[in-house]
């Protein structure tokens, strides 16, 4: 892939510079954009230090008052912008911190998404998997914390849970430094698509939520072609989400 620049060239990914510098992001000559997304005290943070290095920065998210913290690291010569979104539970958009990751993943459009978990509390990280895992399907299962895990005796059957969740897991624990090399190689194996991920989605649902999430979903891939979320979009409609009823009426889905 090339390094980006204004030409509008096909070899230049889709979201630089619109989608990307329009959430206030600086992509520089990246040739790859990342998402750091997580529930708090997964050790995220840790992560994005291990991967960037000092090559990081930090400022506020546009019209808000949450923290944009910004890194970058090289591998095999391509540069990757890495962007830590804050800590959340949902995607639901009921707090900045939400709006500000969701908005990220659904508008940004990242080359990959990076999911960072707690080893030792996975139960109550996966809702946060799930949700994200219907906006895209380009994501990493950071299986972070290992060593607590293993401390706590609790054993996690990562091939298996890469089965069901249709995308690579690697297990780290950051602040050792154990397994970031093959996480920042599954990173550069998905962004290049020499992996091909398939997500889990939600299958059963009541017929009558299932054809009609199905009509609205058609209805938005005609108005907005190319439109890659369009079964989570139209799950958001029907539930009243008002930024993204907003967000349609500005013509601002892609």
């Amino acid at each position: 892939m090339s390094k980006n620049t204004n030409t509008g060239c096909e070899s230049c990914p889709q979201h630089i510079p619109d989608d990307v510098k329009r959430l206030g992001v600086d992509t520089g000559d990246a040739d790859y954009v990342v998402a750091l997304a997580g529930n708090p005290n997964t050790g995220k943070s840790t992560v994005f230090n291990t991967l960037t290095g000092l090559r990081q920065h930090t400022g506020n998210w546009p019209g808000k008052t949450v923290t944009r913290a910004e890194g970058a690291f090289i591998y095999d010569k391509k540069k990757y912008k890495l962007v830590d979104l804050p800590g959340t539970y949902s995607l639901l958009s009921t707090s900045e911190d939400e709006e500000v990751a969701r908005n990220f993943i659904l508008f940004g459009k990242p080359d990959v998404t990076v999911i960072v978990v707690d080893a030792s509390r996975l139960e109550r990280n996966l809702n946060l998997v799930l949700q994200i895992l219907e906006i895209t399907d380009k994501a990493v299962l950071c299986l972070n914390l290992v060593d607590e895990a293993e401390r706590n005796k609790i054993e996690i059957d990562e091939r298996a849970l890469a089965r069901d969740l249709g995308i690579p897991v690697v297990p780290t624990s950051a602040r050792f430094r154990k397994g970031i090399p093959e996480l920042t190689k599954t990173i550069a194996e998905v962004a290049s698509g020499e992996i091909v991920c398939k997500p889990h989605r939600i299958k059963n649902m009541p017929k009558k939520i299932k054809n009609a999430v199905e009509k609205l979903s058609s209805e938005l891939r005609k108005q907005f072609p190319g439109l890659p979320n369009s079964r989570w979009i139209a799950f958001r409609l029907l539930e009243g989400d008002k930024t993204i009823i907003n967000t349609l009426k500005k013509g601002e889905l892609v």
